[in-house]
């Protein structure tokens, strides 16, 4: 029999981490379609990384988002499909690409920006820069615990 004691005093974070990011998500997936661009948060992770260093190679921007190699190549092919980006081949290694951001994809970046930046401040309405100190610090331990 489980203990309901033992699990009174567990830590249960998962429950309340996964609905901030089902909201953070919506309302991002919301700013998105009233600006009038068709784009997932997915999709914006992956551009906004290529707006502040475009060329990055598949891997890189899989390490840098977070996402695993199979699901940043769909991305790609979505943004692709999109005109966002484009694919060229590394010079030294044919199987290799470097993503590139294309006009239309920064044109969007741009206009999306002021309304991220909004929400991001939104977000963090009433809390300190301590306070971000410290999520990111407690994030960063409970990553490192798992």
């Amino acid at each position: 029999m489980i203990d309901n004691n033992q699990i009174e005093k567990s830590k249960n974070f998962g429950f309340p981490m996964d609905r901030a990011i089902k909201i953070i998500r919506s309302k991002y997936n919301n700013a998105f379609r009233e600006l009038g661009f068709d784009l997932t948060t997915e999709q914006w992770v992956l551009i906004e990384k290529l707006y502040h260093q475009n060329g990055q190679s598949q891997s890189d921007l899989a390490e840098g988002s977070y996402k695993n190699a199979p699901t940043v190549s769909r991305i790609i092919d979505l943004l692709s499909k999109k005109g966002l980006v484009e694919r060229l081949r590394f010079d030294n290694d044919r199987r290799r690409y470097k993503i590139f951001l294309t006009t239309e994809g920064q044109r969007i970046v741009e206009a999306c920006y002021p309304k991220i930046l909004e929400l991001r401040a939104e977000g963090w309405q009433d809390l300190t820069d301590e306070d971000y100190n410290n999520f990111i610090r407690i994030i960063e331990k409970i990553t490192e615990n798992h």
